[in-house]
């Protein structure tokens, strides 16, 4: 029987690249990318660990890959000022190669949860590590991210499992709020607390039924609707409006034990996400629901295989079973190691190992 927590650890240290960049997972092809929004929880799960090397070097690939991309940003904020309507393929990636170099392919790449997460990520390394010298280390990446963040957070762009292009995002919008209000914490700039106040008005109007909403064209709900207070803090984990979100997760997404995206999902046939699943039980975990957030914790434990590894979803009770075979025909088996989902795991076992020190 493997050590999780070690194994996870040991994992995610083997597959971060010399660069810094972690790969969303070496084993399979269409994820041998960094993203941005994965690599800053595993970042912070690193961070969590007290992994801080490993912690600090992908905030410096990160670093070198928003200075390289200097003149693109550049390029969508004059446009934007100008009035002049971009392209997708004009605006910064979600992901990009390890050596932090452009991704060409037709995957849509336009999200800008990543950015959002990148910053939040730097002031919660600042805060738990008390290194203010990296704000004037990374100070040019951390403008250029906000300044491009700042022109684009309102328009529609992919969610963050790469659908729906067309919309607007409230789990999206809680990665930029939370970047903008944590890196702000250390700046005290009074436009970016403007800035951080629009995006929390729009995120609250993006509700139906009293609860939040899967995005602006769409009452359903998604599992990523949690980050709406968990980490980002638009709201606080009892507000009426999340309380009432996360009773529609447990009835419509949270099967046996394990927590599905969202109900319409066909992407493997629909399974539970063990990211997800770990990001519920934080949830649990911060609202004194220790039994549930620990029954979540040990049914990811569950789905480790023989090597220790935790796979990106569960395949055993699926929403629409018939579009496994597509998947599985088109891009192999189900990721597996996933770095995120070992980053999740780590990050509810060190909220539930605080949470018990201070009852």
């Amino acid at each position: 029987m493997h050590d999780l927590r070690a194994r996870s650890i040991t994992l995610i240290k083997q597959n971060q690249h010399q660069s810094g960049a972690y790969v969303a997972s070496p084993n399979f092809p269409t994820y041998r990318y960094s993203w941005l929004r994965d690599g800053s929880f595993i970042g912070y799960a690193m961070l969590q660990e007290q992994e801080f090397e490993s912690c600090e070097r992908f905030m410096a690939w990160v670093n070198t890959v928003m200075t390289s991309q200097r003149a693109r940003v550049e390029h969508v904020v004059a446009a934007r000022r100008s009035g002049r309507a971009l392209s997708p393929q004009e605006f910064l990636p979600a992901r990009y190669r390890l050596d932090g170099k452009l991704a060409i392919d037709e995957w849509p790449n336009f999200q800008i949860d990543g950015y959002g997460t990148w910053l939040w990520l730097l002031g919660e390394y600042v805060r738990a590590v008390g290194d203010e010298t990296v704000l004037h280390r990374y100070r040019e990446s951390i403008r250029l991210t906000i300044e491009y963040l700042a022109e684009v957070w309102n328009l529609p762009n992919y969610d963050c499992w790469e659908e729906n292009g067309e919309s607007i995002h409230p789990s999206t919008l809680a990665c930029v709020y939370g970047g903008i209000k944590t890196i702000n914490g250390l700046l005290g700039e009074k436009q970016l607390t403007t800035l951080a106040e629009e995006i929390r008005a729009t995120i609250l109007n993006l509700t139906v039924d009293g609860r939040f909403r899967k995005m602006r064209n769409s009452n359903s709900v998604d599992a990523s609707l949690i980050w709406v207070t968990i980490p980002f803090g638009v709201v606080e984990p009892n507000d009426k409006r999340m309380r009432r979100t996360i009773r529609l997760i447990e009835t419509k997404l949270l099967i046996e034990g394990g927590v599905r995206r969202y109900p319409e999902d066909t992407y493997y046939g629909g399974g539970r996400w063990l990211l997800l699943s770990s990001w519920l039980g934080w949830y649990y975990a911060r609202t004194g629901k220790r039994q549930k957030a620990l029954a979540l914790l040990r049914w990811v434990e569950n789905q480790s295989d023989d090597q220790g590894r935790l796979p990106e979803q569960q395949l055993d009770t699926l929403i629409a079973p018939e579009y496994r075979a597509h998947w599985e025909e088109r891009w192999g088996p189900v990721a597996i190691p996933l770095l995120w989902s070992h980053a999740m795991y780590l990050i509810l076992r060190n909220e539930l190992e605080r949470s018990e020190h201070q009852d």
